[in-house]
Formats: C-alpha cells, structure tokens, sequence
C-alpha cells in the first residue's frame, strides 16, 4: 500500500520538474516547442502529469503529417499556404464567415486577406455572398464542388482517424478530444511575443 501523502506526490512531481530531474525534461528538447515549454517559470504554471517532451514530439509529428497532405492539395489546386488556412476556417466557423472575421483568426493585414479572398473566389474555391438587409456585409461561403474536391483529397486523414481510433472506446476518446480542445484553446492564447521570446515569455 502506498502511505505517501498526496501533498507529498505533489511537491515531488513539482521538484522534478523544477530540477529537470525527469527522464523528459523539455528544457533539454532544443526546438522551439521545447524551448517555449521551458521559458516560463515553472512556479507559475500547473504539474503536467504526463511527458511533456513525448508529447511535444508527437504533437509535431502529427503537426508535419497533415501538414504534408495540405501542402499535396495546395499544390495540385495552385493555392498558398495561407489560402488553405483560409478555407479551413471557413469551413470549420461556426457562422458564415466574414472578411473581417477572417482577417483576425488568420492575423492578416486587410489587404493581405483580400488578396487571398480574390485568390480563391478566382481559384472557385469561395463565393462571396451579401445577406441580410446590410448589403455592405460580405459572407464567405466555401464553394459547393471545390468542398467536394476536398473531401475526397482529405479522406485518407478521416480513414486514418477511424483506424486510430478503433481502439479506444468512447470515454477514452472524449477524454483525447477534451484535451486536445483545451490544448487548442490555450495554444490560440499564445501571443507573437510569447512565440519569439519578447518580454512576456520570460
């Protein structure tokens, strides 16, 4: 039976990871995810239970493969990198997507987004469509064949999760998808300073 404490677990959890002690410090990982995951001052972040650095390489890992595959479909299609991010989030947004709205999610100036707007509704990847009694407000509607031409691009990554998941059952796989909603939500709180090293993240 083990008599250690759970306040006792904790400080030694805190002291490993304080010390670099672990088998997987992520001090000791030089790329940048490492180095990000090292900058702040462990006293003011919570014990991550798990290994960090495994983590950081698999969350790269699967970072590089579908990155891989969007970069197959921007080149088949003439697109940029940034015009793919663009119709990811118009197809994932939970509302018609506006320029605007747009601009903000990808951080782009205004006529950069525009440019990429005036890419793509020339590529027939999008339509710009004026709703509602406000003709001045512009909605970005993913255009219906270039959607089908991505689906069908795009399925071996919804095959592979199918496979991938097969084995876990539905608890498991609602704890995977709890945690990797929260870690994308922290990761969009991330700010360009905390990114390259400026004031914040130290």
């Amino acid at each position: 039976m083990n008599t250690e404490s759970s306040g006792g677990r904790r400080a030694r959890r805190r002291t490993t990871v304080d010390t670099g002690t672990g088998p997987a410090d992520p001090a000791d990982d030089a790329s940048p995810a490492g180095a990000s995951a090292a900058s702040g001052s462990t006293d003011e972040l919570p014990v991550f239970q798990g290994d960090l650095a495994a983590f950081a390489v698999q969350l790269r890992r699967m970072h590089g493969e579908v990155g891989r595959v969007i970069q197959q479909y921007a080149a088949r299609r003439s697109l940029h990198a940034t015009d793919v991010q663009a119709l990811a989030a118009i197809l994932d947004a939970p509302e018609p997507m506006t320029p605007t709205r747009l601009r903000a999610q990808l951080g782009l100036t205004s006529g950069a987004v525009t440019a990429c707007i005036d890419r793509l509704e020339r590529a027939g990847q999008v339509r710009r469509v004026r709703e509602g009694t406000d003709r001045r407000v512009v909605h970005l509607h993913y255009a219906a064949e270039a959607r089908a031409a991505a689906r069908t691009h795009f399925r071996p990554l919804a095959d592979a999760l199918r496979r991938a998941g097969a084995d876990f059952d539905e608890h498991e796989l609602g704890v995977a998808l709890r945690f990797l909603t929260t870690l994308n939500d922290a990761l969009a709180e991330v700010s360009g300073d905390q990114v390259s090293g400026g004031p914040s993240a130290r």
